[in-house]
């Protein structure tokens, strides 16, 4: 989930994610029998840029207004050339030597399939997608100060409406409202994992009215903060 937007992928299918954003997932079929499996892979934007190059797939003008986050088919040869890069895991002088190849090949059947559009983000070194990348970053490493619209644009060197609109499109989300979910996980990890209470964790992620947090969070993920806090203890102990 990203904002008010979902994605749901399967065996069938496979998800890519081209910039770091606030995404809240769920594991919605597993038992002790059939248990949940998941393969991620962190893919290198050089390795991207090269495999690029080399089969002359060339970087299309107009993609800054392309979601960062998309699931899409999964198909027979890019399977097969996942299914043979984990088993290589089990033999480590042969992963050293033949696992870079089949990444590479990974790499170009996903640039061939439905994300090509998506997998050139990886490899954009100017223009509106890597703009979009730098302030995502920006927001994501201080996101508890007050957050100047204005000032962020003028850094990107971008009109506020084109700001707005290009991120939006990247992200579905304004940039107060990716603001708010960094704000808002980061006080739920905080109450789960460091036992504070929703003043304390409030106030460490930017909020200095207790009662508007405690407003922002109830919004957001249905139930008062330590309330929400108390059912997701329950949920991993049960």
């Amino acid at each position: 989930m990203l904002g008010n937007d979902s994605f749901r992928y399967d065996p069938a299918h496979y998800l890519i994610n081209t910039v770091e954003l606030p995404l809240i997932g769920q594991v919605v079929e597993a038992s002790p029998r059939h248990p949940y499996l998941g393969f991620r892979l962190v893919l290198d934007p050089s390795v991207v840029t090269s495999v690029m190059m080399e089969s002359g797939l060339g970087q299309s003008r107009g993609e800054g207004g392309i979601s960062a986050i998309d699931v899409s088919r999964l198909d027979g040869e890019l399977l097969d050339a996942t299914l043979r890069l984990v088993r290589l895991s089990d033999s480590p002088s042969e992963y050293r030597v033949l696992a870079p190849l089949v990444l590479r090949e990974i790499v170009y059947r996903l640039l061939m399939g439905a994300q090509g559009s998506r997998m050139r983000h990886l490899a954009t070194f100017g223009g509106h997608a890597h703009r979009m990348a730098r302030a995502v970053e920006k927001i994501r490493t201080t996101f508890a100060k007050a957050l100047r619209i204005e000032d962020l644009a003028r850094e990107l060197r971008m009109s506020v409406s084109g700001f707005h609109a290009h991120f939006k499109a990247v992200t579905s989300m304004t940039p107060l409202q990716f603001q708010k979910q960094l704000r808002l996980q980061e006080a739920r990890r905080l109450m789960l994992g460091e036992s504070l209470d929703a003043a304390q964790a409030g106030y460490r992620v930017g909020y200095d009215d207790a009662s508007h947090f405690s407003r922002e969070y109830k919004r957001h993920f249905g139930e008062p903060p330590m309330r929400h806090v108390e059912q997701l203890r329950e949920l991993t102990t049960s």
